[in-house]
């Protein structure tokens, strides 16, 4: 740490040696030892993310100190003592987003919270259960599995995201058509404010279990989608819901994307109560899964584009809601792609993080890639133009000389993202592939201009630039303060900012929220 040269000003800056030193050892005093981390090893491996990252400019990332607390008590003493030395501090819970938001801007203490892998209370009568920020949603439906019940919240990093990071992201699942977000899956939390005072924050009153209150302000909706600039979640108490008797999947094929969307969107505004998850791949993305997804099956050459759907309830409800679902896809001219695609693709949509690690390019060849997708909220209406905007863009940059197999377009898939309903908006996303060890400055500030003209599509069109990542990574955020929350909300942002983290140690400078501490 000693060639660390930037001069200590406090407010989000990286600390200086002695400042990191006398944290660590305040630290271990207060926490313990066993819980701060400081070899090279321990903090590098939590200096990034899965999407793709510039290892170009990798050291500039690595936090200075990682501690994994137990405890409320503990997070309360970490920040603490980071407010006291001015030190950046970044939470981190499953670090399964795409967006960056785990990613230390300004070095200091990432807070990792896996460790705070408890689950409190499972309360079967009022179908709700209280947990701490690391537990997992696979295991905690491991426990909820034998008594007939699920937490729903089912994001395509099921595996090893963790609750404190789905309500810092404000995540998204698979199942929020039917059974809501984590936004709808919240009840209640406990929270560590950026000066360490703790509160329990819910959607109005103080009562833990309560749904709905009209008591005070409801408070969850700001603190959750924070990206960890406001604070640190320490419980929560979640919805239960009833375990699913049936889960009945179907794709169907179509010659067309602008088809297979038709039909989607005709399904999910049928008003089938048990339908929980509506989707589409387009043509690039069919020809993707052709030569790189072992559980896609191949199918005839003249289906271009795909649509998958899938009912979650009783045995007499899916029963008669797929009957109805089947003569709406036959009726858009949907081919059923039969049984065994249709239920092993769904059951594979949680491991498809694999494609993270590798791509296969035209020639059915091997390629080191990182996966990145580029998420956007979108109207129905708007999604067919978007995705042929979306195509140009990845036709352009791929035929350029200098692309040189640094880049490759995955394709596009939609999904219904209207929590609880299907009508309304959308989640569409464009996959790239990208090889990150072969990542150059002048390849990586490539890679931020084909997000940019992603994103300034996905604005043109009345959308937003990220449905359920964050767009806080570079080529979005820029876009994302100044033009779509232009009308006010950034502005107010900041001032919520300055108010609640006085000090900046809350993940400084995500959203550019740096801004606020200027004058």
């Amino acid at each position: 740490m000693a060639g660390r040269s930037q001069m200590y000003t406090g407010l989000g800056t990286p600390p200086e040696a002695a400042v990191v030193d006398k944290a660590i050892d305040r630290l271990k005093g207060a926490i313990g030892a066993e819980k701060v981390v400081t070899s090279m090893h321990g903090r590098a491996v939590r200096a990034s993310c899965p999407a793709p990252f510039p290892l170009h400019i990798w050291e500039e990332h690595v936090p200075d100190i990682v501690v994994l607390p137990k405890t409320t008590e503990d997070v309360v003493a970490v920040v603490r003592i980071a407010n006291e030395l001015k030190i950046p501090i970044v939470p981190r819970a499953g670090a399964s987003d795409l967006c960056d938001l785990v990613v230390p801007l300004k070095k200091g203490i990432v807070l990792d919270v896996k460790s705070m892998d408890q689950v409190i209370e499972i309360d079967e009568e009022n179908m709700c259960v209280t947990v701490q920020p690391g537990v997992n949603m696979w295991k905690l439906n491991e426990l909820l599995g034998p008594l007939g019940l699920i937490f729903p919240d089912d994001p395509a990093g099921y595996y090893n995201a963790a609750i404190g990071g789905r309500i810092g992201a404000g995540g998204w699942s698979l199942l929020g058509m039917g059974y809501g977000h984590i936004h709808e899956n919240l009840i209640s939390m406990e929270y560590v404010l950026p000066t360490g005072e703790v509160v329990w924050i819910g959607p109005g009153g103080g009562a833990k279990k309560i749904r709905k209150s009209s008591v005070g302000y409801r408070f969850k909706e700001l603190f959750t989608n924070t990206s960890g600039t406001l604070g640190v979640c320490t419980q929560a108490v979640l919805e239960l819901w009833p375990k699913a008797e049936v889960v009945a999947p179907a794709f169907f094929g179509f010659h067309s994307f602008p088809e297979a969307h038709h039909a989607a969107d005709t399904l999910s505004k049928s008003g089938l109560r048990t339908l929980s998850g509506v989707f589409t791949f387009d043509e690039r993305k069919v020809e993707f899964l052709r030569r790189d997804d072992e559980a896609w099956i191949p199918q005839p050459r003249e289906i271009k584009a795909a649509t998958g759907a899938v009912l979650y309830g009783t045995t007499a409800e899916v029963e008669g809601a797929k009957e109805r679902m089947y003569q709406i896809f036959e009726h858009c001219g949907g081919m059923y792609l039969g049984n065994e695609i249709s239920e092993l693709d769904w059951a594979s949509r949680h491991d498809r993080y694999h494609l993270a690690m590798h791509g296969r390019d035209q020639s059915g060849n091997v390629v080191l890639m990182s996966w990145h997708c580029e998420d956007a909220g979108l109207n129905s209406s708007e999604i067919v133009e978007v995705n042929r905007k979306w195509n140009a863009i990845a036709a352009k940059h791929l035929s350029l000389p200098e692309n040189d197999g640094i880049f490759d377009c995955w394709g596009s898939f939609s999904y219904v993202n209207s929590p609880l309903k299907g009508r309304g908006d959308w989640l569409t996303e464009v996959d790239w592939g990208i090889a990150e060890l072969e990542l150059t400055p002048e390849r990586w500030a490539r890679w931020v201009d084909i997000k940019r003209e992603i994103s300034l599509v996905t604005l043109e069109h009345g959308g937003s630039i990220s449905a359920c990542h964050g767009g806080t990574r570079p080529g979005d955020v820029e876009l994302a303060v100044r033009e779509e929350l232009k009308e006010g909300s950034y502005e107010l942002m900041k001032k919520i900012k300055r108010l609640l983290d006085p000090n900046n140690i809350m993940n400084p400078n995500k959203y550019l929220l740096d801004e606020a501490y200027e004058d």
